[in-house]
């Protein structure tokens, strides 16, 4: 390349680079605001930029309400039926959808009360709907009240509605599959077992409070997975995993393992409730119980600040394991494990 042209190149990007700093340092915020488009949320098909994100103190009015924490304006057409409420845990944001929404949401209607708890206010459009993102600095459940042009939320701590808070964890997720074996991924044997403990829990008769780290073909991160379990403060973390061979080849090795903290030694500890899971699971799922590992190297046991128990399954490098993982009647089976352990923990104290 010629020696005058990658000199003037040279120039070029040299200037760019002073007017970007100093566009940076007369224009604080651009720090500050982050343009937030509508299909980056919760994967929707097209959506339009019509807003920026917002620092609380600017946008709510402080304001006390008995029974409330925050009052949402909006259209006074809009009916309770109208709105739909989102709760998005893992990422602790809660969406408001209504209808007949306009632009400059900000602009046209007033957010009051505290903003305690809210680290970031955002607003958008999906459609016809207009969409307020509300993020939290925790994992709260919500109380709702709507009246006439406005909604009132208020935010309680978990512990504040269910007498147990549970934490389930499916392993891996989307690009990151586990083990692979004849076609088939870990991932997707971990989510199975997960949705069929769900629905146990959704028809149980206690009041447990019981938040899973997915539900669908995702991959949180450790630091998420383990986060909801500490923002929650469970009274369990368990995890949902299978096992292989370390040489990756089909064996002869069969059986359900459970991994705890080794570092745990309070009464009701990780192992205690890591002995309880291998025995439900490795009974109703018809296993070897091959015994407990310590797990303070897996980032999410040495993490968790409550209880933690992480469960193999069972050897996905065994083929008569491997199709009984792949069988929904076993996985129902293995979920059932699950489900007896932790109310067996709950009657041990935990």
């Amino acid at each position: 390349m010629d020696e005058r042209v990658l000199k003037w190149i040279t120039i070029l990007t040299a200037a760019m680079t002073v007017i970007i700093c100093v566009s940076l340092y007369f224009f604080p915020g651009l720090h500050e605001h982050e343009i937030l488009m509508a299909q980056q949320k919760k994967g929707s098909g097209e959506g339009r930029m019509v807003s920026v994100s917002a620092k609380p103190s600017q946008v709510v009015e402080e304001e006390e309400y008995e029974n409330a924490q925050l009052s949402i304006g909006l259209p006074k057409r809009v009916q309770k039926e109208d709105i739909r409420l989102e709760k998005d845990d893992m990422l602790q944001t809660i969406y408001i959808f209504y209808p007949d929404a306009v632009q400059d949401y900000f602009g046209n209607y007033k957010i009051r009360g505290s903003s305690d708890h809210i680290e970031e206010i955002s607003y958008y459009m999906e459609g016809n709907e207009g969409v307020i993102a509300l993020k939290l600095d925790n994992v709260y459940e919500l109380a709702s009240e709507y009246r006439q042009g406005s909604l009132y939320l208020k935010f309680l701590d978990p512990h504040e509605v269910y007498d147990k808070v549970v934490v389930l964890d499916a392993g891996h997720g989307s690009h990151a599959p586990g083990a692979v074996k004849l076609g088939i991924a870990e991932k997707d044997i971990d989510l199975a077992i997960l949705l069929e403990t769900k629905k146990l829990f959704d028809s149980c008769p206690e009041n447990i409070g019981v938040y899973y780290t997915r539900t669908e073909d995702t991959n949180p991160t450790l630091e998420q997975r383990v986060g909801l379990a500490n923002k929650t403060k469970a009274d369990l973390f368990i995890s949902i995993h299978n096992n292989s061979d370390a040489s990756g080849s089909f064996t002869a090795t069969s059986g359900t393992q459970v991994m705890y903290s080794e570092s745990d030694q309070s009464e009701l500890s990780g192992k205690k409730l890591a002995q309880i899971c291998l025995d439900q699971v490795s009974g109703h799922f018809g296993s070897k119980n091959r015994g407990l590992l310590k797990g303070d190297k897996i980032y999410i046991i040495r993490e968790s600040r409550g209880p933690a128990a992480l469960i193999e399954v069972g050897f996905m490098t065994n083929y008569e394991e491997l199709d009984r993982l792949n069988d929904p009647k076993y996985q129902k089976k293995a979920a059932e494990g699950i489900y007896e352990a932790v109310l067996e923990a709950f009657k041990e104290g935990y």
